[in-house]
């Protein structure tokens, strides 16, 4: 992955200690920007009130509160827990400009931003994430 230009990561391993850490398809979206094929991620349809978490460092990135159904195939969320939660920065792959979504604390890849889409949020953003990007703490 290419470095985040002014941004440095708050948890830092090597690649092969993410390899450790991490499943082979875990490794190949959180460290190689890869996605999860639509419909097929464990928290698309997900209800579950609780925290988002990143699932390669446990950081904190959006609430079940601004989660909804956007019916695209991944989570979508209208916002992220804190404004300092994740780092956005421009994705040109696929012959495309995106706006791509990291973990601000370890820079592993989440997802993609969308906007002005039309949906019924507060925000008018979509943030598109990869189940496998996160990991669902339930409240208690």
């Amino acid at each position: 992955m290419e470095p985040v230009v002014g941004a440095t990561p708050k948890v830092v391993k090597s690649d092969q200690e993410w390899r450790e850490q991490l499943s082979p398809e875990e490794y190949a979206v959180l460290r190689q920007a890869g996605t999860e094929r639509p419909f097929t991620g464990e928290y698309t349809d997900t209800k579950t009130t609780g925290i988002y978490e990143c699932r390669a460092c446990g950081a904190e990135l959006f609430r079940s509160d601004t989660k909804f159904e956007s019916h695209c195939g991944w989570p979508s969320f209208f916002d992220p827990s804190s404004s300092d939660a994740v780092l956005l920065r421009e994705d040109r792959s696929l012959g495309m400009v995106r706006t791509e979504v990291l973990c601000a604390t370890c820079h592993s890849h989440l997802g993609h931003l969308f906007e002005g889409e039309g949906y019924p949020t507060p925000t008018d953003q979509r943030y598109c994430i990869n189940s496998i990007s996160l990991r669902l703490v339930p409240a208690e």
